[in-house]
């Protein structure tokens, strides 16, 4: 993992293997490449000139942009390496925390293989500092595990120093250490995300949440295909049958000693979907290890919130199971007896993320918590509506579907309310069963949230999550986002916990 500290050093006297710095568009009738904040001391080494000699370089100061220079010779570092910010922001108003957040993405992504590198991008508040220590962490990421790179591959990006900031004050130092302690679960939770499904099974999901409840003092329960079938978790176990990699349902809990709110988080697991015996056509299997990223987030959501002490009680439910085809799979048309007691009938067995869900929704639901929050990548009808960087909130409360969304454009993650509408639920009415688990085609994505709203316990406020679109890049990097995993909404949910512990849920 890429260090981070902050230093109080020059950016002109501190050693390192590259020095950042942001430049802008200049706002109003003057036109021309400005020198953000930060960045004084760098200027004056280039006797006033950086924003020129940039821009003979090419820079414009266009978001995504990354600009080197060689160092003249009053600074230690051997090269700048010059990020846009876009336009520079008024006199009285400051960069917005995503635009430093994916700026020091870029830069990182653009470091990979250098030791250390100084930050000296805008700093006026410890909110800065964590949103540069954010994009840097997260951009410098790298999923290596199955290659063979030899001894003199280059790795990421080893260590980031801040500039601007002061070690000794506390909100700079909190902001650090939230930086550190959420991109290590982001980044943990797109490993498990990058895991081939012949390695990451239900049951090895499983005992990585065993390993991390250890390490950082959270109960875990696990309970394995004997214990689902004797409590009647009906929809997990239907749609684990088809493989010989079992399912499972693993409770990962925090508590804080103080009597505060208590949230659920709900993940969907499948480690693996061929879509069942409703297989999958050709071209749509590649990237299928990807559907349990909605556990990986609420299981990284949830130890972050333990290494932050928040002051709240998180309990995650990881649905974990396989979805494939066999003799024993289940078959479109079977009816399956859900932990709710609520009978389903399976008319399409790649509609298997809501089975999972319901039972594990029920299961916490018996928990009376202030709040459930599931999170799933659960439809491509929710990427048709929305595309591949924004995630949708529907919720059984207007307000904290707002909420939600406040928060995730606060965390700096793209999202969106959709509505719940009433006339849907006639459309999954089953002559067979109380219910069937497909319903109209068109708006698929708001017939599977009230699918799910159908499991969620009486009087209590519940928010489902659809990331099918941003839980994976299958195209180029870009900011802090890698190809693969990304890790999307466990920045919402850490901040969720965090506006409970205040007291202020929405």
């Amino acid at each position: 993992m890429t260090a981070l500290t902050l230093s109080t050093a020059g950016a002109a006297t501190l050693r390192a293997d590259a020095l950042v710095v942001g430049v802008a568009k200049a706002a109003g009738p003057k036109a021309g490449l400005v020198v953000a904040p930060g960045a004084e001391a760098v200027d004056k080494a280039f006797g006033g000139k950086l924003a020129a000699v940039l821009e003979t370089l090419g820079a414009s100061g266009a978001e995504g942009e990354v600009t080197k220079a060689v160092s003249p010779s009053g600074l230690k570092a051997p090269f700048v390496l010059a990020v846009g910010l876009g336009t520079a922001p008024g006199e009285d108003e400051a960069y917005a925390s995503e635009v430093l957040r994916t700026a020091a993405g870029n830069a990182a992504r653009a470091l990979h293989g250098i030791k250390k590198a100084a930050f000296a991008l805008p700093v006026e508040a410890a909110e800065d500092i964590e949103a540069i220590g954010e994009g840097a962490l997260l951009g410098a990421y790298a999923f290596t595990a199955y290659q063979d790179r030899g001894a003199d591959a280059k790795g990421p990006l080893a260590e980031v120093t801040l500039l601007g900031g002061k070690p000794r004050d506390k909100a700079h130092k909190a902001a650090v250490e939230r930086s550190l302690a959420l991109t290590e679960e982001i980044n943990r939770a797109r490993d498990l995300v990058n895991t081939p499904p012949n390695d990451l099974t239900p049951e090895a999901f499983a005992a990585v949440v065993s390993a991390a409840g250890k390490e950082h003092g959270l109960k875990v329960q696990v309970l394995d295909e004997k214990a689902l079938d004797k409590g009647g978790y009906g929809g997990i176990l239907g749609v684990g049958n088809g493989s010989q990699n079992p399912p499972r349902l693993v409770k990962i809990s925090y508590t804080h000693a103080k009597n505060a709110k208590h949230l659920a988080f709900v993940g969907k697991g499948i480690t693996y979907d061929s879509g069942g015996i409703s297989l999958k056509p050709a071209g749509h299997n590649e990237t299928m290890k990807c559907d349990m990223a909605g556990a990986a987030a609420v299981f990284a959501a949830v130890v972050t919130a333990a290494r932050l002490g928040l002051e709240a009680n998180v309990t995650g439910w990881l649905a974990l199971a396989e979805n494939m085809p066999s003799g024993s799979a289940t078959r479109p048309g079977d009816v399956l007896r859900m932990y709710s007691g609520k009978t389903v009938e399976v008319l399409n067995t790649d509609a298997e993320g809501r089975l999972v869900l319901a039972d594990a929704l029920w299961k916490a639901s018996e928990e009376n918590p202030d709040a459930i929050v599931d999170v799933a990548t659960l439809t491509g009808a929710m990427m048709v509506a929305l595309g591949d960087h924004t995630f949708g909130i529907m919720a059984n409360d207007d307000a904290f579907r707002t909420a939600i969304h406040e928060i995730a454009e606060e965390s700096g993650e793209q999202s969106w309310p959709m509505p719940l509408p009433a006339n849907l639920r006639k459309s999954i009415d089953s002559p067979t069963a109380d219910i069937a688990n497909m319903g109209v085609r068109m708006g698929g994505g708001l017939v599977a949230g009230v699918f799910l709203k159908e499991f969620v316990g009486e009087g209590i406020t519940w928010a489902h999550l659809d990331i099918a679109g941003p839980a994976f890049n299958d195209g180029a990097p870009h900011g802090y986002t890698p190809k693969g995993g990304t890790g999307s909404s466990v920045r919402t949910l850490v901040r969720l916990v965090e506006r409970a512990a205040a007291g202020d849920l929405g």
